[in-house]
C-alpha cells in the first residue's frame, strides 16, 4: 500500500525555492482510491484510541482530518491561522523559517477531558504541530495521537514532540 501512495505523489523540485523537494500530495488527493487508503492508514493506528474528536490544521489537514474523523466516527475541529474564526479563541504564536505566525482554535472546541487526534499532511520541523499541541493543553484536552501522511526524517520535526503517540504514512 505504501508504494500505491508514494506512486501518487509529485515531486517538485526547487519549489518554494532552489534546494527545495516539495512533496506535493494533490495529486493522491485526486484520486479516489488513494485518498480512502491515506485517510484508512492515517486513521488505523487510533481506532481503538476511543479518540473523541480530529483536530485538523490548516490547510490540507483539514482535508485528510475530516475524512479520518469520519472514518473514526467523531466530529472534526479546524485549527487555522489567525483572524480565520469567527467565535472567541485561544491562540499560540511560534517561529517559522523565516518569521512567526499565529494559530488558533475555538475556546469551546474541546471539552475538558476530551481525547484528541491531531492530523496534518506532513511533519517537517514540528512547529505547527508543537504549537497545535500547545492549544490542545490550554483547552485541557488529552492527545491520544498526532498523524501525519508524510513525515521529512532530516528535519527532525519529531523533537519537542516527545511524549506523544506519532503516526506517519510515508517516510521520506
Amino acid at each position: 500500500m505504501s508504494d500505491h501512495l508514494r506512486s501518487l505523489i509529485r515531486d517538485i523540485p526547487d519549489f518554494p525555492k532552489p534546494g527545495i523537494l516539495f512533496r506535493d500530495i494533490t495529486t493522491l488527493l485526486s484520486d479516489a482510491e488513494g485518498l480512502r487508503a491515506a485517510t484508512a492508514a492515517l486513521a488505523a493506528p487510533f481506532t481503538a484510541q476511543n479518540v473523541d474528536v480530529v483536530v485538523g490544521i490548516e490547510a490540507r489537514g483539514f482535508i485528510l482530518g475530516t475524512p479520518v474523523a469520519l472514518e473514526l466516527g467523531v466530529g472534526f475541529v479546524p485549527a487555522r491561522k489567525a483572524g480565520k474564526l469567527p467565535f472567541d479563541v485561544v491562540s499560540t504564536s511560534y517561529d517559522l523559517e523565516y518569521g512567526s505566525t499565529t494559530i488558533e482554535m475555538h475556546q469551546d472546541a474541546i471539552a475538558p477531558g476530551a481525547r484528541v487526534l491531531i492530523v496534518d499532511d506532513v511533519l517537517a520541523t514540528g512547529g505547527t504541530a508543537r504549537a497545535v499541541r500547545d492549544l490542545v493543553v490550554q483547552l485541557q484536552g488529552k492527545i491520544v495521537g498526532v498523524a501525519f501522511l508524510l513525515e521529512l526524517r532530516d528535519l527532525d520535526g519529531r523533537k519537542g514532540l516527545e511524549g506523544l503517540n506519532i503516526a506517519s504514512v510515508l517516510d521520506y
